[in-house]
């Protein structure tokens, strides 16, 4: 080994090190720099699963003095690659998270060369440019032609060709409606649901499909729906809409339409819930009529979805399988900025935001006893214990309260935040003294 590939390696060793740092920053500046790929918590854990591997692979590439010709882009490197082909996001974007990638990697590796003496810090700066710029070469083709070939398997699908008319469908823009209706083969005049849906556990994709068709049939029965769409999101999720009974027709004004949409939403919500077994989360809106209820209910659905990923990815155990839009209405208008979500809790709440067994008991006791309107027995009735459990409980919780019972003299603030630690998990608790 000569003595630059040495030093190489050894550069390689301390970035090693200082790995997950260098992680979380790429993760941050892309997210930042590319709008495109800042997306839901799925997508996102999806860019740093990606990230990840590409940022040991090239560790590997410096350390081992891998040969070129036996690179391989990494598994969730061209996962990720697939993912946005079928989202439809531009392979630009990609490669330049790639380059972002690249300079950011080169920046954190020379930080680290302050004590090389100076003669040998110029040959090796040389060599890591090179290297890594060979590595970034060899990646972005191999998930560039990944990329290219999904987006060409993708579009020419009957599933692409659906996800396309759907995404001008909410796109926002013209449209013809009439056309769309007929190469969806479904009914935009009437009041929809938008559901999404994705794996509670690791499956594969054709179980996918086939629990994504139960949960469709199911909801088509339960609802006594006109029609369904199917589309798929990508290989990891699918959006469903329903079409309910009674669809509002062209002549019908504003309130017939509001009115179809209410008792629509007081049928979803009082009838469908998740069939027996089912190994799917499900996000649903809000029923909505014609076109705008059909983009309305999408977002709302995505909105939930975005609170279930949150949850689960910070931990919180026993997540809700399925969820419908106005059980977590308020959160779902505020989980856009988590950091202000958590000062709002930690606020409000005061010593009760900690993130321990004890606070999580008390915290859910007082939301169902506020919820309940303070009653101490339909508490306990909610939560199948005593009502003297329930008092006391409620005794210690509001006793943790920066105020104490002044707190709940006007409740509205400490609802919220209840909710919110309730729907979003430990990702919204005080993180430390």
């Amino acid at each position: 080994m000569t003595a630059q590939r040495a030093l190489v390696r050894q550069v390689g060793d301390r970035v090693r090190e200082s790995q997950e740092a260098l992680v979380e920053g790429l993760v941050q500046d892309i997210r930042a720099q590319i709008g495109a790929l800042d997306q839901e918590a799925a997508a996102r854990s999806l860019l740093e699963a990606s990230i990840t591997e590409n940022v040991v692979a090239a560790i590997n590439f410096l350390r081992q003095g891998i040969d070129p010709g036996q690179l391989e882009a990494p598994t969730a490197a061209l996962a990720y690659a697939r993912v946005l082909a079928q989202r439809d996001v531009p392979q630009s974007a990609l490669i330049r998270a790639y380059r972002i990638g690249h300079q950011r990697f080169l920046d954190h590796t020379f930080a680290l060369l302050d004590d090389l003496p100076a003669a040998d810090r110029v040959p090796v700066c040389v060599e890591l440019v090179r290297l890594s710029g060979q590595f970034i070469d060899l990646i972005c083709e191999q998930v560039g032609r990944t990329y290219e070939r999904e987006r060409d398997r993708w579009v020419a699908s009957r599933s692409g060709v659906r996800q396309q008319w759907v995404t001008d469908l909410l796109g926002g823009g013209p449209v013809d409606r009439a056309a769309a209706a007929r190469a969806l083969r479904y009914p935009l005049d009437a009041v929809h649901l938008a559901c999404t849906l994705w794996p509670a556990a690791r499956m594969t994709s054709f179980d996918l499909v086939a629990a994504v068709d139960d949960v469709r049939a199911h909801a088509v029965s339960a609802l006594r729906a006109r029609a369904a769409l199917v589309v798929p999101t990508d290989e990891y999720e699918a959006r469903l809409w329903l079409a309910l009974p009674g669809p509002p027709n062209a002549s019908a004004s504003p309130s017939s339409s509001a009115s179809a949409s209410a008792s629509a939403s007081a049928s979803a919500s009082g009838y469908l819930g998740a069939p027996e077994g089912s190994p799917l989360h499900a996000a649903f809106g809000r029923p909505g009529a014609g076109l705008g209820g059909f983009r309305t209910s999408a977002r709302q659905a995505a909105r939930i979805r975005e609170i279930l990923g949150t949850r689960l990815g910070s931990g919180a155990a026993a997540a809700p399988l399925w969820v419908h839009y106005d059980q977590a209405a308020p959160v779902a208008l505020m989980a856009g900025d988590l950091p202000a979500v958590r000062d709002f809790v930690t606020s409000t709440l005061g010593a009760l935001a900690a993130a321990g067994a004890r606070e999580a008991v008390l915290r859910d006791t007082l939301r169902v006893f506020l919820d309940r309107h303070r009653g101490h027995a339909a508490t306990a009735r909610a939560m199948s214990l005593h009502r003297n459990s329930v008092q006391y409980r409620v005794h210690r919780a509001t006793a943790l309260l920066p105020h104490g019972e002044r707190d709940l003299a006007d409740d509205f603030n400490v609802r919220a935040a209840l909710l919110a630690v309730h729907w979003l998990g430990d990702a919204v608790l005080a993180t430390g003294p």
